[in-house]
């Protein structure tokens, strides 16, 4: 059983043949929405995977609520722990350019109500055994209360330490697994400009130091993953990407799904890759998380 203790957003997504430099006006080529949020994301691509999921977060009583918990229900998300409150629906703001890169503004709203008693609920209602997936778009002391319990029962937490905040370095040591790309990685081991190869080295310590398992993505190139002193590698697909908006997101649940389900740690790591390189081939974050038959058939 997963539960994902995060933000749920709608996404309010505008393309455009290149994004815009600072203080520039460029014109758009096409707008939509989609349900959205980390932890929603993440809670789908874990349901997706095949997993048993529970959402715990908040919207709004607005119009955009329905809409951000659309997918999640058609999915069989289990939204008993999805309160409604008097705040908007929490939106995030994405340009995607024509290379399929993007820059998102993320207006908490909802999601800033996220409470302590919020996590203090949602571990209640986990036992030994089971996996908790966190992220940062809900306040950093509800993500705390949460690590702080499932470390209390014995349930196996993972934190994706995205979006960066001033609490990151902190929230991302606690966790038994922490996933981070080579930005975050980096604000994570308090170094910048890693080589590859220091990289690895910066992992391998932190690894020994908190008994945590490391995954850095890579973007093209992959992942790379240090494990009870192992370095693990995994490729993703070459493809030509349409919107990598969702990329993150699907390999953080895929990952969450693949474990949950018993498969071994390089499995998990590849079957994760491919999904996420396949959230690449479709815009949006949401609609384009790939089905499992999908994903497996290309692991």
């Amino acid at each position: 059983m997963i539960t994902v203790f995060g933000s749920i957003n709608m996404d309010l997504i505008a393309t455009t043949a290149r994004l815009p430099k600072p203080g520039e006006t460029v014109a758009g080529t096409g707008f939509s929405t989609a349900a959205g949020g980390k932890g929603a994301n993440q809670a789908l691509a874990a349901r997706r995977a095949g997993a048993t999921v529970r959402m715990a977060g908040a919207v709004g009583s607005d119009s955009f609520a329905d809409g951000a918990l659309a997918l999640l229900k058609q999915a069989g998300t289990d939204l008993s722990l999805t309160k409604t409150v008097s705040e908007p629906t929490g939106t995030a703001h994405i340009l995607v350019g024509g290379d399929g890169e993007n820059v998102i503004v993320v207006v908490a709203s909802a999601n800033g109500t996220v409470s302590t008693a919020d996590a203090t609920a949602t571990l209640e209602r986990m036992a030994a055994g089971d996996t908790l997936m966190l992220q940062l778009e809900i306040p950093a002391e509800s993500v705390e209360q949460a690590l702080v319990m499932a470390k209390e029962k014995g349930v196996t937490s993972i934190i994706n330490i995205a979006p960066l905040t001033k609490d990151a370095a902190r929230l991302g040591r606690m966790a038994d697994i922490v996933i981070a790309n080579e930005t975050e990685f980096e604000l994570l081991a308090g170094r910048e400009g890693l080589s590859s190869e220091e990289r690895i080295e910066a992992m391998q310590s932190l690894s020994r130091e908190t008994g945590q398992t490391v995954i850095v993505t890579l973007g093209a190139e992959g992942v790379v993953a240090v494990r009870n002193g192992n370095v693990h590698r995994a490729k993703g697909l070459k493809i030509e990407p349409v919107d990598t908006v969702g990329a993150g997101d699907t390999f953080c649940g895929y990952l969450a799904a693949s474990l949950d389900a018993g498969l071994n740690f390089d499995k998990a790591l590849r079957r994760a890759a491919v999904a996420g390189s396949l959230a690449c081939l479709k815009a949006g974050a949401q609609p384009a998380i790939p089905e499992a038959a999908e994903v497996d058939a290309r692991a």
